[in-house]
């Protein structure tokens, strides 16, 4: 099984996705996270240093081939394994960002989501942009601005297949979270799962 984990930084979807492959690692299965990242908080330790920021186009860019590398990596990868697959982000989240940034979405990025295997499940983590801030503010690692994490929420929202996730609320505990994620492993619906609407 595929479950991916998408949403805006701060939602938890990190840490749902390492307490999710512990728990079913726990039930005797097989299971692993595949980390798709596209290295924005390392760039963004760059640009800090330099004291300069590429412009968008550019900024995606480096992003978008960083996230390709990792998602293709993976699929070779999970063509040898066998067992639960826990996708922590994936292409969906560049698109995201492109919309948050106000740039096309392309081709190359929609053609791969099409070619490539699509996930069992895609797992729309939700959190106001509110809260996300005040995780994003206690793990100290990195900052993000209020405008742009709220203009990411609406990319994932716009996106074509939005309304097909499944969206579990991640202002609940860590322990309620991962049992809608279990539920969903288990191929039943999970506990408490919502479309809240815009985050605020």
């Amino acid at each position: 099984m595929r479950i991916l984990l998408i949403g805006i930084d701060g939602s938890g979807k990190s840490t749902a996705a390492r307490k999710l492959e512990e728990a079913v690692a726990a039930r005797g299965r097989a299971a692993r996270v595949f980390r798709n990242p596209a290295g924005r908080r390392t760039m963004a330790g760059w640009w800090a240093v330099l004291s300069w920021t590429p412009g968008p186009r550019v900024l995606d860019a480096l992003e978008t081939s960083a996230r390709v590398t990792n998602v293709l990596v993976n699929q070779m990868r999970l063509r040898r394994f066998d067992g639960v697959a826990v996708l922590d982000r994936g292409l969906e989240c560049q698109l995201a960002l492109r919309a948050a940034r106000g740039l096309p979405r392309g081709v190359v990025l929609p053609w791969l989501l099409r070619a490539l295997p699509a996930p069992d499940v895609v797992v729309f983590v939700d959190v106001p942009v509110g809260l996300a801030l005040e995780r994003v503010g206690t793990r100290a690692t990195d900052h993000e601005d209020p405008a742009a994490l709220a203009a990411l929420d609406e990319g994932y929202r716009g996106l074509p297949g939005f309304s097909s996730f499944t969206a579990v609320d991640g202002t609940r505990t860590a322990a309620e979270v991962l049992g809608d994620l279990l539920a969903l492993v288990e191929g039943t619906a999970p506990a408490v799962s919502t479309h809240r609407g815009p985050a605020a």
